[in-house]
């Protein structure tokens, strides 16, 4: 059998228009927030949360726990959310871990990003906060995703990780430069799930009782302390015990050792953002800590294994679009493809009423809805009316919004985001590379150079060394001059 050749012309949409622009989805001019009207956005986003059954498409191999968040720090100056409203209260969560790429069977001790989906149940119903372990991203735009996730799974000919896919799309997307940075440095591969820091990573709305705007990004700092593996006893481990993640948290749990987080938040005052150095909404980068210095406000313990892991770990459901009053999405168009993408991902695997099982419901509060039927009902509504309005005493709408509105100008379209002064692919990544010490650097050429010498083209190579360059020099000439010693 022979490899089918690359199809080739230009790219159309599922039912053959062609596309206009496959970089940028379309929003309410260049600073607004995504349209859906953006066919090709939203047919890339649905049919990606389609193409694998019965598992996650990403974030497959995971584990969880429950525990509580305790608010030890007043906070209503900036949110009127309720569950931040009180010194000392407490809420209930739960967390699931996870890598990224692999799939259910996989390792636990691979070099992947690791999921930080954490769900809050809160008196408002539940609040999700959907991150990882790095406070960056590969990529800024969620039309870019099912892309990006296709050169992480495996090739559809050969069956496996190709070096080739990976590195191409990575040279072709110099905004990953900075998460790349992140991936194969020292933190690429946590030595357990307590041993590691998680992040909100997207930009996200506060907003208080006297309609005044915030944007916060969320830290959690394990107090466990930061640990790691280095690829060689990461394989060694991977080999050894492939559920050494899940093992260590479900065990330290049940000997009483309950890991914590100490919760940070930046924050920015709404009329900063527009002439902030650079895209404060761009999933590539971090806002310096000079410039919004984290402020600690809570403790995030797990003290409570799930009892099934399927019922509790696989069918949990997580979304950013779980917002509460007083807490709002950002214009980060990752974030905003998110919206969708998390809940359609869900009502496909789990089922139109996965709200429903007990891990997802809300736990202070009912889901009172008009949604009925479907997989899975239970029938709760009895006979109830499900429409609205009615005049028989059904739930009806508040007309208060859970966040404040945003201002929009300009056409409709497929948009970049608006420039800002300092706004660049490699400036991070390169600061990033400068603060680490000779030996964290050595590990990270040495961990770069591995895979890059994979690739079956030297102008992928090129390209993707030539990215590490315009971020340092130093760096990227250590990495070519590491990639030629592998190939001799």
């Amino acid at each position: 059998m022979t490899v089918q050749d690359n199809i080739t012309g230009p790219l159309t949409t599922e039912s053959g228009a062609p596309v206009a622009d496959n970089q940028n989805s379309q929003t309410a001019g260049a600073a607004g927030p995504v349209l859906i009207q953006d066919q090709h956005l939203i047919e890339k986003l649905a049919r990606f949360n389609r193409e694998r059954i019965p598992e996650r498409v990403v974030h497959a191999r995971g584990a969880g726990a429950y525990g509580t968040f305790t608010l030890t720090r007043d906070v209503s100056r900036w949110t009127r959310a309720a569950f931040l409203s009180e010194l000392g209260k407490r809420t209930e969560t739960f967390l699931r871990f996870s890598t990224v790429a692999g799939n259910l069977g996989s390792a636990d001790a691979v070099r992947d990003p690791r999921g930080f989906a954490l769900k809050f149940y809160t008196e408002d119903g539940n609040y999700d906060l959907v991150g990882n372990n790095t406070p960056v991203f590969f990529i800024k735009d969620a039309i870019k995703f099912p892309d990006f996730i296709h050169t992480q799974k495996r090739d559809p000919y050969t069956g496996s990780q190709e070096a080739d896919s990976v590195w191409d799309f990575w040279s072709l997307s110099p905004e990953s430069t900075h998460q790349v940075t992140w991936l194969f440095g020292d933190r690429g591969i946590p030595a357990s799930y307590r041993h590691m820091d998680g992040f909100g990573s997207h930009t996200y709305q506060w907003n208080n009782a006297a309609g005044e705007v915030f944007w916060v990004k969320y830290h959690f700092k394990t107090d466990q302390g930061i640990k790691n593996l280095t690829s060689e006893e990461a394989e060694l481990l991977a080999g050894k015990d492939p559920d050494s993640h899940q093992r260590d948290l479900r065990e330290a749990i049940e000997r009483g050792d309950f890991p914590t987080w100490t919760v940070q938040v930046q924050i920015m005052p709404e009329r900063d953002a527009a002439h902030y150095r650079f895209n404060p909404f761009d999933l590539t980068k971090v806002w310096p800590h000079e410039d919004y210095p984290p402020i600690e406000i809570g403790t995030l313990e797990l003290n409570r294994n799930p009892r099934n892991v399927f019922a509790e770990v696989e069918q949990s459901i997580f979304s950013p679009a779980h917002l509460v009053p007083g807490i709002g999405p950002s214009p980060d168009k990752m974030l905003q493809g998110r919206l969708f993408a998390y809940g359609d991902a869900h009502r496909y695997r789990v089922g139109i009423n996965a709200d429903q099982l007990p891990v997802n419901r809300p736990h202070a509060t009912e889901a009172r809805t008009h949604g009925r039927d479907g997989f899975l009902y239970d029938g709760r509504h009895a006979g109830a009316r499900n429409y609205e309005p009615n005049s028989f005493g059904g739930p009806a709408q508040t007309g208060r919004p859970l966040w404040q509105p945003s201002p929009v100008g300009g056409v409709t379209g497929d948009h970049q985001a608006p420039s800002h002064a300092e706004d660049d692919d490699f400036g991070q990544a390169g600061a990033l590379y400068r603060l680490m010490s000779e030996e964290e650097k050595g590990r990270l050429i040495a961990n770069l150079a591995g895979f890059i010498a994979r690739v079956s083209r030297e102008d992928i190579a090129q390209r993707a060394i030539g990215n590490f360059r315009k971020a340092d020099e130093d760096y990227g000439k250590r990495l070519e001059v590491a990639v030629q010693a592998l190939r001799g």
